[in-house]
C-alpha cells in the first residue's frame, strides 16, 4: 500500500489516481538534494617560519593528491602512485592540458593510508609561507597559478579563466588562475609571508601585480592603470595595480618567484627584459635596464 504525496490518502500499489483528490500516483513527490560528501577532517602541523613543512597525519583510508615532486618525505606504510585525473582517456588528457596550462605537472601523486595511519611532510620550492583553507561541499578559492601545493582526494582542482581581458594581459597571473572546490583542506604555498585581508562589499583593494595569493570567487578582479607615466618610471611601481573589490577574503604575498630570481641574479635580469619587452617591464616597475650604464 502506498499514500499520496498531496492529501495523504492510503491506495493500493496499483493505483494511477488517488480516490479522494485524483492525484496522479507519484506526482508531487518531494525531491531531495544528494547529501554531500562525508570527508573525514585531516589532520597536520605546519613547522617552521619562511621554509614552512607541512607534516599530514593521515588517517587508515584516507588520501591526498599532491603536486609531483612536493613531497619531502612519507612513512613507509603510505602507498603512493602518480596518475592522470579522470575516468576516460579523453578526460585524462583533457585534465593534463589543463594542468600544463596552470604551470603544474601532467601527473599528480596520491598518498593513501591502508590499514594503519602514515605521515607525509610536504613543502614549497622557494622560502615562502603554507595556507590552508577548509573548504565546505561547493565552496571554492580562486589560487595564483603553480600555488597549489597538495589537497584531500575529494577537492576538485580546475581552470578558473580571468574574466577581463585587461586582467589577463596585465595582472601579472596570465589568463589562468586555479580554482579549486570542496568538500576538503587544500594547501597552497606562495612567497615570503602573507597578509590576509577580509573586504566588505564594495571595498576595493589594490595589489601590485604578481603579488596576488588567492581570493574568494565573489571578489571581483581586475587590473586596472594607476598613476602616470612619471609615477611608473621614477616611483618603481609600474603602471598597473590589481584591483581587487569585496566582498570576499584576499591574501597577498610578500616576495613573488619572479622578484626572488631578479634579486639573486641581478646582473642577468638587468642585460635582459625591458630591451626584449619594454611593456612588461614598465607594468612590472622594472625600469633597471632603460638606465644601465654600459662601462
Amino acid at each position: 500500500m502506498a499514500f499520496c504525496t498531496n492529501c495523504g490518502t492510503q491506495y493500493p500499489d496499483s493505483a494511477k489516481f488517488c480516490l479522494n483528490c485524483g492525484q496522479a500516483v507519484g506526482a508531487g513527490a518531494a525531491s531531495y538534494p544528494a547529501a554531500a560528501p562525508v570527508v573525514t577532517p585531516l589532520k597536520y602541523d605546519i613547522e617552521g617560519h619562511n621554509l614552512q613543512i607541512a607534516r599530514v597525519h593521515l588517517q587508515p583510508g584516507q588520501e591526498i593528491y599532491a603536486e609531483a615532486g612536493k613531497m619531502i618525505y612519507k612513512s613507509a606504510n603510505v602507498d603512493w602512485a602518480t596518475r592522470m585525473t579522470g575516468q576516460s582517456l579523453s578526460q585524462k588528457i583533457l585534465g593534463a592540458f589543463k594542468r600544463k596550462l596552470m604551470g603544474e605537472s601532467l601527473f599528480f601523486t596520491y598518498f593513501h593510508a591502508n590499514n594503519v595511519a602514515g605521515e607525509v611532510g610536504f613543502a614549497g620550492h622557494y622560502p615562502g609561507k603554507i595556507q590552508v583553507f577548509e573548504l565546505a561541499p561547493g565552496q571554492s578559492i580562486m589560487v595564483q597559478r603553480d600555488g597549489f601545493l597538495f589537497a584531500q582526494a575529494s577537492v576538485q582542482l580546475d581552470i578558473a579563466m580571468v574574466r577581463r581581458l585587461g586582467a589577463g594581459l596585465l595582472g601579472g597571473e596570465g589568463f589562468i588562475l586555479q580554482q579549486l572546490t570542496g568538500p576538503g583542506a587544500v594547501f597552497i604555498h606562495a612567497g615570503g609571508d602573507h597578509v590576509d585581508f577580509t573586504l566588505a562589499p564594495g571595498e576595493v583593494l589594490q595589489v601590485q601585480t604578481g603579488h596576488l595569493v588567492a581570493f574568494e570567487p565573489t571578489v571581483n578582479y581586475d587590473v586596472q592603470m594607476v598613476g602616470n607615466i612619471r609615477t611608473a618610471i621614477f616611483g618603481g611601481e609600474g603602471l598597473f595595480l590589481a584591483t581587487l573589490t569585496g566582498p570576499g577574503r584576499v591574501i597577498v604575498q610578500s616576495m613573488t618567484l619572479e622578484r626572488l630570481r631578479h634579486e639573486l641574479s641581478p646582473a642577468e635580469h638587468r642585460g635582459a627584459g625591458a630591451e626584449q619587452n619594454p611593456i612588461s617591464a614598465i607594468a612590472s616597475g622594472d625600469f633597471s635596464s632603460f638606465f644601465r650604464s654600459d662601462d
